[in-house]
This record gives structure tokens, C-alpha cells and sequence, in this order.
């Protein structure tokens, strides 16, 4: 996105489909995404990456592996879209007191 260019609203309900983002803007949308799902209480993610190279595949694992707020992720099953998305499981968040 350029500085010209309005943000982009996009839902927060637990999938976020990747088709029309370039890769240089999967990393910061991600993370952002993890973030707004966490706060709406969204215990699941479905982030659809396509099948094609691999490449949104591999910096979509990588965003996973390094986020405080995932507690697991795995490919999705056949139903959920088979190895083109990844369901990715958000920790709970912390229990104020």
C-alpha cells in the first residue's frame, strides 16, 4: 500500500483470504490480523495462502512460528481448503485481575 492509497477495511471473522495482497504486505497484515482476532475473542484462524509456489505458505508459517499469539497451527484439512490455508490456534487472552 502507498501512502496515497486508503487502508483497506477488511472483516475480522476469524478467515482472512490473501489472494489480493502482495507478499511484501503478508507480514504486518498477519500479525494485524492475529491481533484484531484475538481481541474479538476468535480462538481460530483460517488464513487462505493458495496453493501456487509456497511462497505466502512460508512467510504465513514463519508470522506463525514467531507470534506470542499463536498457540498452534497446522494445514488446513480438505474441507477447510487442504494445503492452500492454514488454520492457525490463537492463545487465549491473558486473565486480567
Amino acid at each position: 500500500m502507498t501512502e496515497s492509497e486508503p487502508p483497506v477495511e477488511y472483516p475480522i471473522d476469524g478467515i482472512l483470504d490473501l489472494h489480493t495482497f502482495r507478499p511484501e504486505e503478508v507480514k504486518n497484515l498477519v500479525s494485524e490480523y492475529l491481533q484484531a482476532c484475538r481481541d474479538k475473542n476468535i480462538p481460530e484462524v483460517r488464513i487462505i495462502h493458495g496453493k501456487g509456489t509456497g511462497t505466502l505458505r512460508r512467510i504465513v508459517h514463519a508470522q506463525l512460528e514467531r507470534s506470542p499469539l499463536v498457540a498452534g497451527y497446522r494445514l488446513a484439512g480438505e474441507p477447510e481448503g487442504g494445503w492452500g490455508a492454514t488454520i492457525a490456534r490463537l492463545k487465549p487472552p491473558a486473565v486480567q485481575k
